[in-house]
């Protein structure tokens, strides 16, 4: 049993509670029907951009199915699931609706998790729709024949007519860990980080590999680091465009740290007191971490209070 507790209660993008309804995406007219049904609702995306019903300050994304239609004809349509009272599906416009002055404000959806005022079921819809909907406009082509696809089991499959292939949404997994030693953890951080922010090391799992294999190189590739035994934490969806975060801790077996400098700007061992202060936003050298949302956050606060 992992010494870690991990706390899931601001987890970004974690919620998502509705039923696929993986079964019924191919079987006649029960999604279709799900489309007047009472209760139904969507969200809207122009471009990457979640498009917010009424003012941009309630991150109110649902819409009626009469709203949307006002919006205009959106590219693609897709079916998300149901719960939260009924089914949900997902739009997109292209070019942005946003464009149009009649249209209704939009929001990054990092920035919505970020400032924690969407509620957590609503984070985890909008994580799928987004992940969904841009797989879509990156694959309208078959990877087979090179011929447009279309659009099948409302949005959980493309077709090619050409040559028959079908091809299936993906999620690129990613491996997020923090190397500890002891009463201290290795943290870096990235150029393009605000100033002062230090967080956890990630990088893609590569094909053949398993979870503790890619923590162990990723340590190695970007610190200079050798970690032995791995323990994993938790995960989170991560639709920037279509990532799954698998947040590990590893043992670290070396200190001496090497920086990939096309990687990180800088890295350095923390102690637990260093941690917990950077977590409460005290530290004296101004260090800061990433906000709850983030399961980097997660993971050094699991770090922090461990025995």
């Amino acid at each position: 049993m992992s010494r870690y507790h991990f706390h899931h209660d601001h987890l970004g993008y974690a919620g998502n509670v509705l039923d696929r309804l993986a079964a019924a995406r191919d079987h006649g007219n029960i999604i279709p029907a799900l489309l007047d049904a009472p209760g139904t609702r969507f969200v809207a995306f122009s471009g990457d951009r979640v498009l917010l019903r009424g003012m941009p300050e309630t991150d109110d994304p649902w819409f009626k199915r009469s709203e949307v239609q006002g919006l205009g004809v959106p590219t693609e349509t897709v079916f998300l699931g149901r719960g939260l009272g009924g089914a949900v599906f997902a739009v997109r416009f292209d070019p942005p609706a946003e464009e149009s002055e009649s249209a209704p404000p939009a929001r990054d959806l990092r920035a919505m998790a970020t400032a924690g005022v969407a509620p957590a079921a609503t984070l985890g819809v909008l994580a799928e729709a987004k992940a969904l909907l841009h797989w879509h406009r990156s694959h309208r082509f078959c990877a087979t024949c090179g011929h447009p696809s279309d659009l099948a089991a409302w949005g959980w499959r493309r077709e090619c007519a050409q040559c028959g292939t079908h091809h299936f949404p993906r999620t690129d997994p990613v491996v997020i860990m923090m190397a500890v030693s002891g009463d201290r953890c290795l943290l870096g951080r990235q150029p393009r980080f605000v100033p002062g922010m230090y967080s956890c090391l990630a990088g893609f799992l590569e094909p053949g590999e398993t979870i503790e294999a890619a923590v162990r190189r990723e340590l190695q590739e970007e610190s200079g680091i050798e970690a032995g035994n791995v323990t994993y934490l938790a995960s989170q969806p991560w639709p920037f465009p279509a990532s799954l975060m698998i947040g590990c801790i590893a043992e670290a077996v070396s200190e001496t740290i090497t920086i990939d400098r096309t990687e990180l700007e800088d890295a350095r061992w923390f102690t637990r007191q260093d941690v917990r202060a950077i977590l409460a936003g005290t530290h004296p050298g101004g260090i800061l971490c990433p906000p709850p949302m983030a399961i980097a956050h997660g993971l050094m606060k699991a770090w922090a209070e461990a025995d």
